[in-house]
């Protein structure tokens, strides 16, 4: 019973807030960031000639410890600015305190919601990308095996990004998907210029 209200009223804050959206959009940047963060990191290090899985799991665990800080941080604060002054309007406009309310309850949890959002979509998308160096580190994959099988991977979230925007605007899947792998290779050929240029 307190586990049907509870999930009752995480859907009436959503609802309120219009979170779902929100939430859909921070998915998808910080994901789509992390997972081009750990490409530009993985093809650096591959045409750097230091592709050891401990210095790209150290350097991919760090990454997404920061990606996930900043985007848990500028979300919060950028969510609680915007929901305070919406709800500080909406109190104005009623002449009452709406802090104890429903919709004062939806506000606060809308901006916390978000933030775990932004924070663990981009840690999240990193730590998939490099999951194929964890198994270099228990020996059962070679490290080389381990670059193609992220870059693999990479490409694969990328494509799965582009789905689920296609599916959110009723397009077509293969459209966004390849314009997602379409970034994704540009990003990697940057990457590799840069890598050999600097080298």
């Amino acid at each position: 019973m307190k586990l049907r209200k509870t999930k009752k009223k995480i859907r009436d804050y959503f609802e309120i807030t219009g979170l779902s959206e929100i939430a859909r959009r921070y998915f998808v940047m910080n994901s789509f960031d992390g997972a081009l963060t750990m490409l530009g990191i993985i093809i650096g290090a591959f045409v750097s000639g230091v592709i050891g899985h401990r210095i790209i799991i150290g350097t991919g665990i760090t990454a997404s410890l920061a990606m996930g800080i900043s985007g848990v941080s500028g979300a919060y604060m950028t969510e609680k600015a915007e929901r305070v002054r919406g709800l500080k309007e909406l109190e104005s406009a009623l002449l009452i305190n709406l802090k104890a309310t429903k919709h004062g309850k939806a506000t606060r949890f809308a901006w916390f919601f978000a933030a775990f959002v932004a924070g663990a979509s981009p840690a999240l998308a990193s730590m998939f990308v490099i999951s194929p160096f964890f198994l270099t580190a228990y020996g059962l994959m070679s490290e080389i095996q381990a670059f193609r099988a992220s870059l693999v991977m990479a490409f694969l979230l990328l494509f799965g990004l582009g789905a689920h925007l296609a599916r959110t605007s009723d397009e077509s899947m293969w459209k966004y998907g390849v314009q997602m792998l379409i970034v994704g290779m540009i990003t990697a050929v940057a990457c590799i210029g840069v890598a050999l240029y600097v080298k």
